[in-house]
Parts: structure tokens; sequence; C-alpha cells
């Protein structure tokens, strides 16, 4: 029996993953969380087997919750779930230590798949996740600018670029909103930006948005 723990903010889609594991053989969900301090706590008090959780939560990022339940448990397997597209943060999360990771738009079909797969000690890597990788290993001594930001950087990075003002992203991420402008002039400097204008133009010119 492969034993989950679900995390996400939304019930609703919680219990969208639930209805579609519930018929599935061999899978049971033991646990869910609502937050990334959720799923920390809910690993210690669970025996959970496989860890299916979304990026986008409030408080811990996606990326310091992975990191972080690698530490405690380096051999628990971790599928992430998220709205944004592999080449915005797949490789990135594989890079902290996800085994698998799938957009929402292609969980309905692929979400048992990848779960069987690395609870098995494999890795679910979509073909265009894949292609991103190889792309990185490829140019590894040829990084274009956003691809030296911080974690943390590269996230409010994401977060401008889609139009959220620095009080939005102080509130979503439970930061203040000096440290938020402190991550702004950061991330600015690096990839040699006068302005969210001109932010939002390098995103676009590198496919980072839509």
């Amino acid at each position: 029996m492969i034993k989950l723990l679900i995390a996400d903010d939304h019930p609703l889609i919680r219990e969208g993953l639930k209805k579609t594991l519930q018929e599935e053989t061999g899978i049971q969900v033991v646990c869910e969380a609502s937050n990334g301090q959720e799923i920390l706590d809910r690993v210690q008090q669970y025996d959970v087997h496989v860890v299916v959780m979304d990026f986008s939560m409030p408080g811990l990022s996606g990326i310091d919750v992975i990191k972080e339940l690698k530490k405690q448990k380096p051999k628990l397997p971790i599928l992430v779930l998220s709205m944004y597209p592999e080449e915005r943060y797949g490789v990135r999360l594989i890079k902290a230590g996800a085994a698998g990771y799938l957009t929402k738009e292609d969980a309905p079909e692929n979400l048992v798949k990848a779960i069987r797969k690395i609870a098995e000690g494999g890795r679910y890597i979509t073909p265009k996740l894949a292609e991103q990788l190889a792309i990185q290993v490829e140019s590894s001594g040829e990084k274009f600018p956003h691809e030296r930001l911080s974690d943390r950087e590269y996230q409010i990075f994401h977060l401008i670029a889609a139009g959220c003002t620095i009080s939005e992203i102080a509130e979503k991420l439970f930061l203040s909103v000096n440290t938020v402008s402190t991550y702004r002039s950061r991330l600015m400097e690096k990839l040699n930006l006068q302005s969210n204008a001109e932010l939002i133009s390098y995103a676009r010119s590198h496919s980072l948005i839509e």
C-alpha cells in the first residue's frame, strides 16, 4: 500500500485528488496539508510513503519545503503538482530534491502513473522537463542571468512578472514589505534591469511568462 500525503491550500483541489485516487488499488491518502509547515508536521506524525504537493502555498516556498523534507527524510519521494509549466520551475524543483514534476493540467491523466513510479524509487520526468534538464546540462557554462537568481529571488521575480505588487507579494509569502523590496533590488541588479516593465519584457523574451 502506497500511503500518501496530499498538500494543497485549496480544499476542493485536495478533494478532487482524493476522488481521483480512491478507486486505485494499492494507494491510500492517509493525511492532508494546506501549507508548507503542515507538510513538515504531517510527515513526522504519519507513516507516509509519497508526498504529493502543490508548489505554491502560503508560508514556506515549495522549494524550501522540499529542501527541508529531504533533510528530515532523505528517501521520501516528493511529487510536485503545479499550475506552472515545467520550464518555469521544474528544473529548480528537481534539483532541490523532488522526484517528479507534474502540471495540474496533466495530473488527471498521469497522476497515478507518476505516484507509482516515484514510490518504486524512480523519477517522473515529462519529455518537456527532460528537454529543459538537457538544455541546462549542455549550457552549464553559459547561464542566463535569471538562472543565477536564488530560489527566493526567482520566486519573487515571477510574482512581479505576473503583476503582483510588493505588498501583495509580502502577504502571499508571509514576508515583510522591506524584505521583499530587498529581494527585488537584488534580482533587478543581477538581471541589470531598471523597472518592472523591463522585468516583464525580460520574462516574456525568455518564455518565462505567457
